[in-house]
């Protein structure tokens, strides 16, 4: 099935709840929160098959150096078909004049993110107060 994309911020809470669970990110099980984050994104573009939501990418930034990528996320059943990296791209090329696009690997997924471009800090951490559990 073709793959295209997307910049809209508008979502049905069932399509963000399907794809949230899919990669069990605990965010899906608020799908009205998500609606509303998604609204509220800076920058969101989307993967569809058909009319199925399969990954998406979100953006915060402050409107001339600095962007924050929050969001990366493909239904495994698509994974390998290029969409990560395709959104990605997408990412870069939106934030192309800023100084600095920023984000949170988690361990397995620094190598993706190194293949796409980034680099791994050896000077700062991520920290989080949060009520999340993924």
């Amino acid at each position: 099935m073709e793959i295209t994309y997307s910049d809209t911020h508008a979502f049905t809470k069932e399509a963000l709840q399907e794809l949230f669970l899919s990669v069990d990110w605990s965010s899906g099980h608020f799908p009205d929160k998500l609606v509303v984050a998604m609204e509220n994104f800076h920058t969101v573009y989307s993967a569809w098959a058909g009319d199925r939501l399969v990954g998406m990418i979100c953006a915060m930034d402050d409107g001339i150096m600095n962007a924050y990528i929050h969001y990366l996320l493909v239904n495994p059943e698509f994974q390998d078909k290029a969409i990560g990296r395709t959104l990605v791209e997408m990412t870069k090329e939106h934030y192309k004049d800023y100084m600095r696009i920023a984000l949170i690997g988690y361990d397995n997924e620094v190598h993706f993110y190194e293949n796409c471009g980034f680099t791994k800090s050896t000077d700062a951490s991520p920290m989080f107060i949060t009520k999340l559990w993924t």
